[in-house]
């Protein structure tokens, strides 16, 4: 009877061992880690635990750019996983990595998975797609930049918790009353090249590049350098030649002074959401991103930072099946509107938003819909749809050096920003000339 007993339960796991082979696996690469990656570790557990065809396992492989870097290395050597997570600036190097990628709408496409682009928000969509509208990559985690608020630093400085900080005339004055108090960090700032360039010049409608920002054509050169910009860099190197305005890296770096209570004021991604949330001891409000007052247009509308999901080609096709699957649960209105509640990323599908607000998520915390109505309240200009350029990942690079020396007084905001932009295009034309 042992035996019989023994030879059954042998059997069953054996049944087990084989339905779990049964199983196609796929990789994802991501760049989250803290809260952001406990997070996705938990998407992806939803995922597995809600069938049983198809099995994710979810990997970190470093910050945006090490993220990215170590997809192209996989590839060379035949070992990339199905899905990787690339920044947004990397769009252009994917989208010119001929051969190694599927383009996510041949992919849904030859899946036979139900796929409507058109569910997405026009700022995100129109981001990821090509000039026919098909869509290149996945929009994931999607944000713009708002302006993070520590109320009761305002107060202790004697100043209204609700003062109108709308612009950055009224920014000023701020800045000037909470040095006056003896605050030691007025205002900081986290991705000063995507925030106080490229989001500036999107939100006055000036262009930061031409050919549409980059949309256009591979011929682009950078206007990062026009009076706007120009103006906006060297304000805020005033400011920090007078401590009003305190540098602390080009990263988020920031990020960790705000949540400590230790900065006023702080411009930042709605993203930071989940950890300013989960960790700051005082009284915090979202607002909108200043504007300049006085400029034609302003505001406009703030562009996306965040990162998609780039379908890696040299797979087989139920891989790819298992991808299409992942790819729209991770899309779906359900998801999609928990990943918006718990981060502060936008809510990437019309649908998402919608259940949001239906479920009393902006009602019950105040401010958290102000990155969404920022991003959609005006249709996308050319200047503010987004940029799309060859290198771009380097060239944020030599603007944070060129940014740098404007903060320390080493340089004036117009001798930075010219040499931002001649150092840039020399890589724009190489990258141009590299993908004709």
């Amino acid at each position: 009877m042992r035996h019989a007993t023994s030879v059954l339960a042998l059997a069953a796991t054996l049944g087990s061992a084989q339905a779990a082979l049964a199983q196609t696996e796929i990789q994802f690469w991501h760049a989250f880690t803290g809260r952001l990656g406990d997070l996705v570790a938990e998407q992806v557990e939803t995922f597995n635990n809600a069938q049983s065809d198809y099995v994710v396992t979810a990997n970190y492989k470093g910050n945006y750019s090490e993220t990215l870097n170590a997809g192209i290395a996989a590839f060379r050597a035949k070992e990339q996983p199905e899905i990787l997570m690339v920044f947004e600036v990397g769009t252009a190097t994917m989208m010119a990595a001929k051969g190694a990628i599927v383009p996510v709408y041949e992919l849904m496409a030859q899946s036979n998975t139900d796929f409507d682009p058109d569910a997405f928000i026009g700022a995100v969509k129109g981001y990821y797609t090509d000039t026919d509208g098909n869509m290149l990559s996945m929009p994931f985690n999607s944000s713009t930049p708002v302006l993070w608020v520590n109320r009761d630093a305002l107060e202790t400085a004697g100043i209204d918790p609700d003062v109108d900080l709308t612009t950055w005339q009224q920014v000023g004055e701020v800045l000037d009353q909470l040095k006056a108090a003896g605050n030691t960090c007025p205002l900081t700032t986290a991705w000063q090249s995507w925030i106080q360039l490229e989001n500036l010049s999107a939100y006055h409608n000036v262009p930061f590049a031409s050919e549409e920002n980059g949309f256009a054509g591979l011929d682009t050169v950078l206007e990062l350098n026009g009076p706007l910009q120009v103006q906006h860099i060297q304000t805020l190197g005033d400011w920090a030649k007078d401590g009003k305005f305190v540098y602390t890296g080009r990263r988020n770096e920031g990020g960790a002074n705000f949540r400590a209570g230790e900065c006023a004021l702080f411009t930042e991604s709605s993203a930071g959401y989940a950890g300013i949330k989960s960790e700051a001891q005082f009284d915090f409000d979202v607002r909108p991103l200043p504007y300049w007052a006085g400029v034609e247009g302003a505001p406009q509308n703030t562009i996306i930072g965040g990162a998609s999901l780039w379908v890696m080609a040299g797979h087989t096709p139920e891989q790819y099946k298992a991808t299409a699957a992942f790819l729209n649960f991770l899309s779906s209105p359900e998801i999609q509107a928990k990943w918006h509640q718990d981060t502060g990323y936008l809510p990437i599908t019309k649908a998402a938003g919608e259940l949001t607000r239906e479920q009393g998520f902006y009602a019950a915390n105040p401010g958290t819909d102000v990155a969404v109505i920022q991003m959609t309240t005006k249709e996308p200009t050319a200047n503010s749809k987004g940029i799309r350029l060859g290198s771009f990942d380097q060239i944020r690079t030599i603007i944070d050096e060129e940014l740098e020396a404007v903060w320390t007084g080493d340089k004036t905001a117009q001798a930075a920003l010219d040499n931002a932009a001649e150092r840039g295009n020399q890589l724009l034309r190489r990258f141009e000339q590299a993908n004709r």
